[in-house]
């Protein structure tokens, strides 16, 4: 079962569209460890979009991802489907890490980074 993130169903598909926008762009995200561990399928799916490297799996991937700015997202996709996709051809599945970081000094919310793998 999909964790609600206590969001509604479009602020949290924007979060998680966001963060995995930015996974791909820095390849490294410090974030909650509840958030971390739900995008990682997002970004795993918008890899294995990028390794098919097909038409349709493009628009797929330009459709779930987005950011603010419309030169960020032409940056965002050549960055997936060209750098990170050859990165990741020969590799099976596994693509992102999830490192526990311990409690957030404010609020006490576990934090974590996660990140892409070499």
């Amino acid at each position: 079962m999909a964790r609600k993130l206590g969001r509604t169903t479009e602020t949290r598909m924007a979060l998680l569209r966001n963060l995995a926008a930015d996974v791909i762009l820095h390849e490294r995200v410090e974030t909650t460890e509840a958030k971390a561990k739900e995008v990682r399928s997002a970004v795993e799916k918008m890899i294995t979009l990028a390794k098919r490297g097909d038409l349709n799996a493009r628009r797929q991937a330009a459709a779930f991802l987005y950011n603010k700015q419309t030169e960020d997202d032409e940056q965002l996709l050549e960055k997936l489907f060209g750098d990170i996709a050859e990165r990741y051809e020969d590799r099976q599945g596994g693509y992102t890490r999830v490192l526990k970081l311990g409690p957030r000094r404010g609020d006490g919310a576990n934090m974590a980074i996660i990140e892409l793998v070499d």
